[in-house]
């Protein structure tokens, strides 16, 4: 019996103190992480396109501001997206990123995020633009979050090949905040 007493009491302490933390809501700090999702490629060329896994690695800063949290950070994606009818393949992506989000709960954030955007290929080289999406964090355990991000590149005049890429990508995000 007091064997059950003591374990119950833990597991109930455990989880108290994993919900006081959680319900904080302070974004403030540095985070870093992974993520993974799906990528589509267009290009202004009829019939040339892809789409594959992509994935990779986030870092971070937010800073709460009450209600509104922003932050800026740096997303760096491996991927393999072949192209179709041409030999060129998306090999990476990174990107340098600014977001601003409300707090729709004191562990939840919504967020519009922009940016700088460079692509690489494996045969004609990489070329920068810009992006610009949504997303979304939960906080779900003391110092982790977990999320959504869904977001439209754009790269004008393909490293000087007179061909606009456009690209979309869907990932789901994992956290650890320090």
């Amino acid at each position: 019996m007091t064997v059950k007493l003591a374990l119950i009491t833990t597991v109930a302490t455990v989880v108290a103190g994993s919900a006081m933390a959680q319900s904080s809501g302070n974004w403030t700090g540095f985070y870093g992480g992974l993520q993974l999702g799906y990528a589509d490629v267009d290009t202004s060329l009829s019939g040339v396109d892809g789409d594959g896994a992509i994935g990779g690695i986030i870092l971070g800063y937010d800073y709460d501001l009450g209600d509104w949290v922003v932050g800026g950070g740096f997303d760096y994606d491996w991927t393999d997206v072949g192209l179709s009818n041409v030999a060129v393949t998306v090999e990476d992506v990174w990107r340098l990123k600014a977001r601003a989000g409300y707090k729709v709960n004191p562990q939840g954030l919504l967020y519009g995020t922009a940016g700088y955007a460079e692509a690489g290929t494996d045969t004609l080289g990489s070329d920068d633009g810009w992006f610009i999406g949504a997303g979304y964090e939960q906080i779900v355990a003391p110092n982790v979050s977990i999320g959504g991000e869904l977001l439209y590149h754009e790269f004008d005049n393909f490293n000087g090949n007179n061909v606009d890429v456009d690209a979309t990508t869907l990932q789901v995000r994992v956290s650890y905040r320090f």
